[in-house]
């Protein structure tokens, strides 16, 4: 089954649409970004919330026009209980600034927990990304100093940065009765990636981030996903250097199939990885039994 750009791109009718989120019960994935680094395709960046009986708690990355697409739906900062950054390419991250600015509003008082990986020498780690965008003394953003240590009526930010080794069945909101959360780094070329795999009750939501799918631990991460959420944005024939970077649609497939997820969720699309839409997604098809979806901005997928 295709839900969201099939009609767009396959020229067959699309399965009936899921219903609105948020739900007043249950738990729901809502695609805020379904794009990727180029603005040519009217998709946000790559971003999604996790409703849980009716309320925003958990966001993973916060691309570029998540921040438009967060108030679209509705959602609310203050119910938010976990941010996951996956990693520090712009369309991931760009937004994140602009959601504590709009936070600044809200009238929030107790902590927020932030995650995000470690860095290298060609990237930040999340704490020098919140040090060079919110420090008091230099930061690009440092009239939002106060998240950094609650001061100036601000929510302070309890930063989870993780490292290469971190236990993967680690929970990283450990006081969270509901919700439980865990990460994982993912090979994503020479940029420092983390996936991130939220259950919540008897349902887990398991995001890829961009990686190029060589680490058979992540399959073993995954394992049993309610949705498995991962993203598509070069085709099968793809070179060397984009296959370092991104895992092509059959690698996706073996994934998927090895994790023996429920649903397949394919995002993270520009136009001309939708060039060949039709024959990459029948390429995961092929390797993939369960139920295949495709992300839209604002798509929204129930778990119950």
């Amino acid at each position: 089954m295709l839900i969201g750009v099939c009609a767009l791109f396959t020229g067959q009718a699309c399965a009936e649409q899921a219903p609105s989120c948020p739900p007043s019960e249950g738990v729901a994935l809502q695609v805020l970004g379904s794009g990727g680094p180029i603005a040519d395709d009217a998709r946000a960046s790559s971003s999604y919330i996790v409703w849980v009986d009716g309320k925003s708690r958990v966001l993973i990355d916060a691309g570029g026009g998540g921040f438009l697409r967060f108030g679209e739906a509705h959602a609310n900062f203050n119910d938010l209980e976990f941010v996951g950054i996956s990693h520090f390419h712009a369309d991931h991250s760009a937004d994140f600034v602009a959601l504590l600015k709009s936070g600044n509003f809200a009238g929030r008082q107790r902590p927020l927990t932030v995650a995000g990986p470690s860095g290298s020498n060609r990237f930040p780690g999340l704490d020098d990304f919140l040090q060079a965008n919110l420090n008091a003394t230099d930061g690009a953003f440092k009239y939002l100093a106060g998240y950094l240590d609650g001061s100036g009526n601000l929510p302070k930010l309890d930063a989870i940065e993780i490292a290469e080794d971190t236990n993967a069945k680690s929970d990283l909101l450990a006081t969270q009765d509901l919700i439980s959360i865990f990460a994982q780094h993912v090979p994503h070329g020479i940029v420092p990636a983390t996936a991130f795999r939220v259950e919540v009750r008897d349902k887990s939501i398991v995001f890829s981030s961009d990686q190029n799918g060589s680490d058979p631990e992540f399959a073993r991460f995954a394992k049993d996903a309610s949705i498995l959420v991962m993203h598509m944005p070069i085709p099968e024939d793809s070179g060397d250097a984009a296959k370092q970077l991104h895992a092509v649609p059959s690698r996706i497939a073996a994934i998927a199939a090895a994790a023996s997820a429920d649903r397949l969720l394919l995002s993270h699309f520009m136009a001309r990885s939708l060039r060949s839409f039709d024959e990459n997604v029948q390429i995961v098809r092929e390797g993939y039994e369960g139920e295949l979806l495709v992300a839209d901005d604002l798509a929204c997928f129930m778990l119950d």
